[in-house]
């Protein structure tokens, strides 16, 4: 019969006491490890950068063809949340294959980009991008209710924006966006992503948080009265 069936008290000898003691120690010492790992905050994705791979135009609009499903209609709207799709023509080629590779990475969140993105390799991005910046037409201002003090007030608050994004909107160097033109609506949903982090970028989340709702709509209003970016019509 067992010790403690009759009665006895029973633990294991000083040798398997000294095992089963570091074990112990060893699975707290792992479990505090694990924890504090998965506490700590994750630190934030490398930048991206423009894709050092020469485009092909032709093989990139052969591609794009699932794009201008949205991209090649002019005021063509996401459906949830409503807003007016980015217009694509006059835009950077290095710019648009950052934002393909966000979307790819998953720090940029549209669910239907993401897709789109997912499938596609470097070279694909960087033909997509030679397409789309291939295309032709003339500087559009999109319309806005927006009143002259709004816009002028948007104009005041770019002044931070300008060296990157350009005076009146029309980057720099290539791989930023220029946003002249651009669509307000669309403007504001970007913008308000980078404040709520459902766009990471180590430059636009620090800068962004800080804004409050009016004035994302001050800065979107200003950008999209500026002439520049076009529609592209397949």
């Amino acid at each position: 019969m067992r010790a403690f069936e009759k009665g006895i008290s029973w633990e294991p000898p000083p040798v398997r006491r000294r095992i089963t003691a570091a074990l112990a120690v060893l699975t707290c010492a792992y479990g505090a490890s694990a924890f504090a790992q998965s506490s700590a905050p994750s630190a934030p994705p490398p930048p991206l950068m423009p894709i050092t791979l020469l485009g092909d135009a032709v093989r990139g609009g052969v591609i794009g063809q699932t794009c201008t499903g949205c991209h090649g209609i002019p005021g063509y709207y996401n459906a949830q949340p409503a807003y007016h799709v980015p217009k694509l023509g006059g835009q950077n080629a290095d710019y648009i294959e950052v934002a393909l590779q966000g979307y790819r990475r998953g720090t940029r969140g549209h669910e239907t980009m993401q897709a789109q993105a997912s499938s596609l390799s470097d070279q694909d991005i960087a033909d997509v991008a030679a397409y789309f910046e291939s295309f032709k037409g003339e500087a559009e201002t999109p319309r806005t209710l927006a009143s002259a003090e709004k816009i002028e007030a948007g104009r005041a608050k770019s002044a931070t924006c300008a060296a990157c994004h350009g005076p009146e909107g029309v980057a720099a160097a290539p791989q930023w966006p220029n946003l002249a033109g651009q669509h307000e609506t669309y403007l504001q949903v970007a913008l308000e992503r980078y404040k709520t982090g459902q766009r990471v970028d180590m430059v636009m989340n620090p800068l962004i948080a800080q804004l409050d709702k009016q004035s994302i709509e001050e800065l979107a209003a200003f950008f999209a009265s500026q002439p520049h970016l076009h529609n592209t019509e397949p």
